[in-house]
């Protein structure tokens, strides 16, 4: 068949057949990506082998990835990612290290070598922006705004770790060993071509593309956008690196020249064409043969995925100071894998290795299951966060009411010695862990060969040797330990005098509890945020190990904490008989600003604020328990006056009524949602 019919009748095939089963499958309330790759499947060599040529759909497929990454590039923005701020970068650390290490772990419980292992966490970590759009474009009731920003800033974070994952692991499937000196090069030469590319772009296409816009032509505005992006991909293909890296830089500085709207509207239809020859293209690799054979792993993985990501996103969240509804929501909304996951997969397709082989299969069969599961568990946010509140333990269920007001609090921080001296430790603490972890690697390769010398020179055994250079290793790393040690307990006290100063000397420091506690959950969150990069990158080279000292420090920290959480809880109880007694003085002349002075009295209670039940609340006549507040909202009924009647903490079982006076403590957020369900009319 001559070339340009032989073209046009595989996209008639692929196109029609992609088409009916799109409508399929929307029409079934499923995201329309996997009706592409079931399209795929249909229409390639593993069912009814309608398209031969799989060449012409290839090159049409890197088109589609070219486009795509180009829109989420277009997503990304400077201004949103400084605005969201380390909260995100928070979370997207603890979500993508967790499912680094446990895809790694998964590899080598497999018998997998470290650079396969690597190639299955970066796989299953990075979320789809595609599916999480849609999901929330079909979501019933509309996610809410702090929701929305939170998932959004986590996927950018996670399309910048991808890219550095693209590029590191398209060295290793180059063939190159995976050393640290063999990525240390990598992410350097990476560096170096993001800068000339974005600094370059800054420079000449925001302003090209706004004198474009300005002349009012939306075909000349397009094909200069498209030129655009693939000139930037192009680009990045010549410097050796993927075309995915060019077209994401592309998007980014599209993104600066305010006219996203516009370049979003006229890109749309082309990006959804191509996007879709490229998920086809993904349909089409599947061979049913051997998913029948591989799917012990696949389940394995989906596994993973669901409750790694659910645990990484909702963990991180939590720790980031965002409610349990908030991240739970979040955790759930980011349960799948998608397209950077068939980027990373396609890899491995020209791999001489078997298990490597098997990776693209495995790659689209769990983001199959997985993304038709993200649209049942999204909608099940609101009773996964129920359960889990009930489930606290009460320490437990104070802490995460009180946590997020703390961290309110933190970022409202603006003493500039504070954030001087943070910047000292948050160096510091850099340093020793990046001296740590070269020690951890530079041991375990130098092992073999300093302690073959050793047995050579001296005449010590084998075993006698390797723990000669064991603990030699050890001994140079104690002083940088005790060094981390050192900087992360003073930056947790800095940070937690910050929220509540400390009191002069001779005095009672009434917020010695709270103080305590959040200088305990800073330190957990900094040895998470530090162990996580140290674990993943010493694994290829000391399997478990870094693991296990992170394991044993979170459990012993994790004891004092609770502790800590015991002796808050009763700071918390005593406080909330003051507010109680305040609280009954409400609305009575020179008493109204008696709340502020009891935050001011026993500080670290959170946002304390007055809210009189209205007529026709809903929750007139229902318990605090069935309305689930602290569930729905992180906010906590702290007092409760009606009448001649005064409750301090009132229990779960206590029904609430019209004219009710409650004092709510929790965070802004959380106070408001929940000052909103109560009073919706108000």
């Amino acid at each position: 068949m001559h070339g340009s019919d032989a073209i046009l009748r595989n996209l008639a095939i692929v196109l029609t057949v992609a088409a009916i089963t799109t409508v399929i499958f929307q029409r079934l309330r499923q995201p329309g990506v996997v009706g592409y790759i079931v399209a795929g499947l249909l229409v390639g060599p593993g069912v009814f082998s309608l398209v031969t040529d799989m060449g012409i759909i290839q090159t049409l497929a890197e088109l589609g990835v070219v486009l795509l990454m180009a829109s989420i590039g277009l997503e990304f923005s400077f201004r949103t990612l400084s605005r969201l701020g380390p909260r995100v970068a928070v979370v997207a650390v603890v979500e993508i290290g967790l499912m680094i290490f446990l895809g790694a772990t998964v590899g080598r419980v497999a018998g997998w070598s470290p650079a396969e292992s690597l190639f299955l966490g970066g796989m299953i970590a990075i979320s789809s922006t595609m599916i999480i759009a849609r999901v929330f474009t079909d979501a019933t009731p509309p996610p809410s705004r702090t929701l929305r920003e939170l998932v959004l800033g986590v996927l950018i974070m996670e399309d910048l770790a991808a890219i550095v994952l693209i590029v590191i692991l398209t060295t290793v499937a180059a063939g190159m060993t995976l050393t640290g000196a063999a990525i240390g090069g990598t992410l350097g030469r990476l560096m170096l071509v993001l800068t000339a590319l974005t600094v370059a772009g800054l420079l000449v296409v925001p302003r090209a593309i706004r004198y474009t816009v300005r002349l009012r032509r939306p075909e000349t505005t397009l094909v200069a956008v498209v030129g655009v992006i693939f000139l930037f991909a192009l680009l990045a293909r010549l410097a050796g690196y993927s075309v995915a890296l060019g077209a994401f830089i592309a998007g980014a500085v599209l993104h600066e020249s305010g006219a996203v709207r516009q370049i979003e509207v006229l890109l749309q239809p082309v990006r959804d064409m191509f996007a879709a020859i490229f998920f086809v293209a993904v349909g089409m690799l599947i061979d049913p043969a051997v998913l029948a054979e591989i799917w012990p792993l696949v389940l394995v993985l989906v596994g993973v995925v669901l409750v790694g990501k659910t645990v990484g996103v909702t963990t991180g969240a939590m720790l980031a100071g965002y409610s349990l509804r908030t991240a739970m929501h979040a955790g759930l909304t980011m349960t799948q894998i998608g397209e950077f996951s068939f980027i990373i997969a396609g890899l491995t397709l020209t791999s001489s290795s078997d298990t490597m082989g098997n990776f693209f299969p495995v790659a689209v069969a769990v983001s199959v299951v997985t993304s038709l599961a993200t649209p049942w568990l999204q909608r099940r946010g609101d009773e996964a966060a129920c359960a889990v509140d009930r489930r606290l333990p009460k320490p437990l269920q104070m802490i995460a009411t009180l946590y997020g007001s703390w961290i309110d609090s933190l970022r409202r921080a603006t003493a500039r010695e504070t954030w001087r001296r943070g910047r000292r430790y948050l160096a510091f603490l850099l340093l020793d862990t990046v001296v740590i972890t070269g020690l951890l690697v530079g041991t375990a390769l130098a092992l073999g060969v300093v302690s073959s010398t050793l047995a050579e020179r001296f005449g010590l055994s084998p075993m006698l040797a390797r723990t000669a250079v064991l603990l030699s290793g050890g001994l140079l790393a104690v002083p940088f330990g005790i060094g981390l040690a050192t900087s992360v307990q003073r930056l947790a006290r800095l940070l937690s005098e910050g929220v509540m100063p400390p009191v002069a000397r001779g005095k009672v420091d009434q917020a010695a509890p709270p103080r305590r506690t959040l200088a305990l959950a800073i330190e957990i969150g900094v040895v998470v945020l530090v162990g996580i990069p140290v674990v993943i990158v010493s694994q290829p080279f000391v399997p478990y190990g870094g693991a296990a000292v992170v394991a044993v420090l979170l459990l012993l920290m994790g004891i004092a904490f609770w502790r800590n959480a015991s002796d808050l809880r009763g700071h918390a109880l005593a406080g909330a008989e003051l507010v109680v007694h305040v609280l009954g003085r409400q609305g009575m002349p020179g008493h109204e600003d008696d709340l502020s002075r009891v935050e001011e009295l026993l500080p670290g209670l959170g946002f304390l604020e007055p809210v009189r039940l209205e007529e026709g609340t809903p929750a007139d006549g229902k318990s605090i328990g069935t309305l689930n507040l602290r569930g729905l909202t992180g906010a906590t009924v702290v007092a409760l006056v009606r009448g001649d009647d005064r409750i301090a903490f009132p229990p779960a079982a206590t029904r609430l009524a019209a004219g009710d006076l409650v004092a709510l403590t929790g965070s802004h957020d959380a106070v408001a949602a929940a000052r909103r369900l109560l009073n919706p009319q108000g």
